[in-house]
């Protein structure tokens, strides 16, 4: 057996690097400013330094600054002062450093081997639980997701840039859209109305659609869906929390064959149907559009599925129906908290994934009939401020009644980066299709 290295036995770490970090900083206050959105005290090994680190950080806070005299003075009030090496040792710190120019690079390092540690104990945790057979194994899987993923986003770190690094990138991208003058930026929804207003779905941008049930709100996100992937040929996922797989492609089949939607469901089809559906469906076996059917899925999974969709399938835009069948980890806070933290991590998520995502989300009881406004989004005011488009759908319900075709409203409640203003629907009911209402134009407000 092969005997086992020191190296197996000590935890990563990297106390040179913590030295000329913590003297690096006691050289020049803007060390402290160039470290702190990276670094945290958990992140030094030696708890000597955590300590040390800790004190500078509150000597920084009040506005002073830390140096060997103001770090002593603050760990002899906190009663640390030898259990950080005394004052010989406080001393010692900016000599290991000829200046604090690198304290981000040592910075960096430290931050290394604290990931790796957290690392070595996340895997030891997950190891436990496997061989606690009371667990079952969907449980263990979730956990160790759930810790991985946390780890993850932990050591997502922001950076600050300079006007003059970010113009170039600016010009670039507004030379690009001067030279495909007409040519939407974002992705078509496939309703030229609505891409006018929007210029398409954004990169990072978390859109809503919301509405009163049975107005229709499934129904637009499939026929976009079905636009992007059918007829753009671009790769899209749909979240699926309310209805079946089979319903939903049903419903698909009968928007590209326009073969009624009754008629799929009983089976009860002409010649000619089954040929439109025959020859639909050889297009939708081609088209790039994946399917999620989940019923109340949990905000950690959907994510999980989300990156891998991202990954696996390169889509470029993701559609979840609806926001109030995600359920949130933590099921004993109030729901509009629960609704909150997944409203923040859909917008997270849109901006890591770097792709568009429109999410469907009702709307209160009480705006039946009326025109719903951003106030009667259901359940947190926190979807009205995370969301970059808000889109409201209203009809009145008398005209349900008989009618192969109902005038619908999409209505442009927020926008951030562009006009507000309704857009004219027409919505087919033997299809559930929307289609563009030709006879009118968008409110041009």
């Amino acid at each position: 057996m092969a005997a086992v290295s020191l190296k197996d036995k000590i935890p990563p770490q990297n106390l040179d690097a913590e030295k000329a970090a913590l003297g690096a900083m006691l050289l020049d206050i803007d060390a402290v400013a160039a470290v702190t959105g990276l670094l945290q005290p958990s992140d030094f090994y030696s708890i000597q330094h955590q300590y040390i680190y800790k004190a500078i950080l509150s000597i920084s806070d009040s506005n002073q600054t830390p140096d060997i005299i103001s770090l002593t003075d603050e760990l002899r009030k906190n009663n640390l002062l030898e259990a950080s090496g005394g004052p010989g040792y406080i001393a010692s710190l900016p000599e290991m450093v000829p200046s604090s120019a690198n304290v981000r690079y040592y910075a960096e390092l430290i931050k290394n081997t604290s990931v790796r540690r957290s690392l070595i104990k996340t895997a030891g945790e997950i190891v436990s639980l496997t061989h606690d057979e009371s667990i079952d194994n969907n449980t263990i899987l979730d956990t160790a997701q759930k810790q991985i993923f946390a780890l993850s986003e932990a050591v997502q770190v922001s950076s600050v840039m300079s006007l003059q690094e970010i113009i170039p990138e600016a010009v670039d991208n507004i030379e690009m859209l001067f030279r495909n003058k007409g040519e939407l930026s974002g992705i078509p929804s496939g309703l030229s109305l609505l891409d006018e207003k929007t210029s398409g779905f954004h990169s990072s941008e978390l859109i809503i659609i919301g509405a009163r049930p049975s107005i229709g709100k499934t129904a637009l996100a499939i026929s976009m869906a079905v636009n992007i992937s059918i007829v753009q040929k671009r790769p899209s996922a749909f979240f699926s929390l309310e209805m079946p797989r089979l319903d939903l492609v049903k419903r698909i089949i009968s928007i590209q064959s326009s073969v009624p939607l009754a008629n799929l469901r009983t089976g009860r089809l002409t010649a000619s149907q089954l040929k439109r559906m025959m020859d639909a469906n050889s297009k939708l076996f081609e088209a790039p559009l994946y399917i999620v059917d989940t019923p109340y899925m949990r905000l950690n999974d959907l994510k999980t599925l989300a990156r891998q969709c991202k990954m696996q399938n390169k889509v470029e835009i993701i559609f979840i129906d609806y926001i109030g069948l995600i359920s949130n980890e933590n099921a004993l806070l109030p729901r509009h908290e629960q609704v909150a933290e997944i409203s923040r991590s859909l917008k997270g998520l849109a901006r890591e994934l770097k792709i568009p995502i429109v999410v469907l989300s009702q709307v209160k009881r009480e705006v039946e009939g009326g025109k719903p406004t951003l106030a009667d989004l259901r359940e947190s005011g926190s979807l009205e401020q995370d969301a970059d488009v808000v889109m409201m759908m209203h009809r009145s319900r008398t005209d349900d009644e008989g009618k192969g075709v109902i005038p619908t409203e999409l209505i442009i409640a927020k926008q951030r980066n562009g006009p507000l203003g309704t857009i004219p629907l027409n919505f087919v009911t033997s299809t559930t299709k929307y289609e563009q209402n030709s006879n009118d134009s968008a409110d041009r407000n």
